[in-house]
């Protein structure tokens, strides 16, 4: 029987690519597909591979071109791919190239753009509770799925240090992560979503503007300014999932990655939670 179509590659390749001037920061997050087609339909029709790249190489390639194109725009970027490819393995006669971006836009903070703060395009929702009897009511605002990040001024050490540590400190890390935040009043403010923005923008501020020695800690203060800042509010709870960037071992290609080409997961993550309130 004939085969008729066959392609093959490496889905979900997931790189994060960051600039680094100065104090300026700029991150390129991409998810990729690449699929090739050629003189692999032995591999299918006779069990013969001798000519079939794998796919882990196709993983491996795009990392070693994001290290080398760390400022290309997307469509530049899958250009640099596929030229590697084509230019590599001669029995490649086609490629596909699909990638979706994660687009971060830069935060301004006391009404300038920062340098390495930035929030996710299309973020997260808004999010209210009221639990009303005829004795009571408890109203609760907040976020759910707001998803912020900062490329430095975050950082990982001295925690347990035992047979099951792998995880080595770390002082310069990206911090982000997708936050449900719900606050609880004691009282109305003059204007409920002037005073929404006005929590976010103290969440961001503290958040963007200190260092931040875990998100426990970068948790905890950013909720006492909030609390600090309006009166109107009992209590902020958190639940701030690790959103990780790991740093990828470019070594084996005789490359360095100064803090500049990242793999993202978001699976297994980080779950950090906690209840700050006024007494």
């Amino acid at each position: 029987m004939p085969l008729t179509a066959s392609r093959y590659g490496k889905g979900r390749v997931r790189v994060m690519r960051l600039t680094r001037d100065g104090n300026h920061h700029t991150p390129r997050e991409m998810n990729l597909s690449v699929l090739m087609k050629g003189a692999f339909d032995e591999a299918w029709t006779s069990a013969n591979n001798k000519a079939c790249v794998a796919t882990d190489s196709v993983k491996n390639i795009c990392n070693v071109v994001a290290a080398q194109n760390l400022s290309l725009d997307k469509e530049q970027f899958a250009e640099a791919i596929a030229e590697t490819f084509l230019r590599t393995y001669p029995q490649i006669e086609e490629l596909e190239i699909e990638g979706k971006e994660t687009r971060w836009l830069r935060q301004s903070i006391a009404g300038s753009p920062h340098g390495h703060v930035f929030t996710l395009d299309g973020n997260g929702f808004g999010y209210v509770k009221l639990v009303a009897s005829r004795g009571r009511a408890i109203l609760q605002s907040g976020l759910r799925g707001f998803t912020f990040m900062k490329t430095t001024q975050s950082g990982w050490v001295d925690f347990v240090d035992d047979q099951y540590r792998t995880l080595p400190d770390a002082s310069d890390r990206i911090a982000a992560t997708a936050m449900d935040a719900t606050w609880t009043w004691t009282s109305s403010p003059e204007d409920y979503a002037a005073t929404n923005e006005s929590v976010l923008g103290t969440l961001i501020e503290v958040f963007g503007t200190t260092y931040s020695y875990s998100v426990q800690d970068s948790m905890y203060r950013m909720g006492e300014a909030v609390l600090a800042a309006i009166p109107e509010i009992a209590d902020i709870r958190f639940a701030m999932p690790n959103k990780h960037y790991i740093p990828i071992n470019l070594a084996p290609f005789g490359l360095d990655n100064p803090g500049t080409v990242f793999l993202p997961t978001d699976e297994p993550h980080g779950q950090i939670e906690a209840t700050i309130s006024r007494g």
